[in-house]
């Protein structure tokens, strides 16, 4: 009896640290460019991503550049101008990367759609997928086509 329960603390311990191994680590340190590097962009919600088109996946992939880059904030832009967006790091550990992802209005205004969404990746090497987060941030209201409240005709 003592045999299977010291045989199951083992197995239980070795399997955490294999677990701990194959953890994706995230950058303390110029996250926003980390994101605008790694984002899978073909992963977020329809209203901020591009068209989907075979074998692109990447902000790179499809024609945006850096607008601005600091710290914790990013604007890309489409080619031409088509398309910004803003992205604003708002929280991040070890369960991935809380961002905050916008529309910007005209003329540098208030976002017309902005959305709270967690960005996280299985391991070093794969790109972040972009998932709406239910987590609330006050530096990020939701606005615009993410609020559920909203019926099929946007009232």
């Amino acid at each position: 009896m003592r045999s299977k329960v010291l045989l199951a603390v083992v197995a239980l311990s070795s399997a955490s640290l294999a677990v701990a191994g194959n953890r994706a680590e995230y950058p303390h340190e110029k996250v926003a460019e980390f994101v605008i590097e790694k984002l899978d962009v073909t992963s977020l919600p329809s209203t901020f991503r591009p068209k989907k088109e075979k074998g692109k996946k990447t902000f790179a992939d499809y024609g945006f550049t850096a607008q601005t880059v600091d710290e914790n904030e990013a604007v890309v832009e489409a080619a031409g101008g088509v398309k910004r967006l803003a992205i604003k790091i708002l929280d991040e550990n070890s369960s991935g990367i809380y961002v905050c992802v916008a529309e910007p209005g005209e003329k540098g205004g208030q976002a017309k759609i902005q959305s709270v969404l967690r960005l996280k990746r299985n391991d070093p090497s794969a790109l972040l997928k972009g998932r709406e987060s239910f987590r609330e941030f006050a530096a990020c209201p939701v606005m615009g086509g993410s609020d559920s409240t909203m019926n099929s005709y946007g009232d």
